[in-house]
């Protein structure tokens, strides 16, 4: 069962209430949601799961926007970093290339492979947005509206995508692991 509270339900009732419920749904059942499986996004500090995290995650340094043709230095613009690009201006050819000076630093970090999608900025927190598992959990605060944080679980709360037991250090994750697949806990 799914408790999801608002405002209003909240208007008059002590903190002892709301400890009962998996929290606010600050996202209105429309934000941080897979709309096909109504599962939420998982939120988890990338501090938890660290050192798989840095294994399998990729840097992110946007998209290019204005890349200066080498031959005449009239900007142009790509799809994706190591494209190659035609010069609007003289017709050359060549490769969209990260400069080195201005983007020394990534974006953020993701992961998009056959089992998961995650991501984490420069806050150090992992959204998980597809994963074969999910977790019940409490909905997360304000700063991810209609996630949920995956290390606050409860019986009552809200699935949310989280990563498998594999991810932690001891071979087993804080919080009971369930698949998606076949809605069956999965055992470490």
């Amino acid at each position: 069962m799914e408790v999801i509270m608002d405002l209003r339900t909240l208007k008059g009732k002590g903190i002892n209430q709301m400890a009962k419920s998996a929290g606010i749904d600050y996202g209105g059942g429309i934000t941080n949601i897979d709309t096909k499986t109504g599962i939420r996004y998982g939120v988890i500090s990338q501090n938890e799961v660290l050192q798989a995290w840095t294994a399998r995650s990729e840097p992110y340094y946007g998209l290019p926007d204005d890349i200066e043709c080498p031959k005449c230095k009239t900007t142009t613009s790509a799809e994706n970093w190591g494209d190659d690009v035609e010069c609007t201006q003289c017709g050359n050819i060549f490769e969209a290339e990260l400069d080195d000076d201005d983007y020394a630093e990534p974006i953020s970090f993701f992961l998009d492979d056959d089992e998961y999608k995650a991501e984490c900025g420069e806050d150090g927190d992992i959204f998980i947005t597809a994963s074969p598992y999910y977790t019940v959990c409490e909905f997360c605060s304000p700063c991810a509206p209609g996630a949920g944080y995956i290390k606050n679980t409860r019986k009552d709360g809200v699935k949310a995508y989280c990563f498998g037991h594999d991810w932690f250090d001891d071979g087993k994750a804080p919080y009971p692991v369930y698949s998606v697949q076949i809605g069956k806990r999965v055992k470490p």
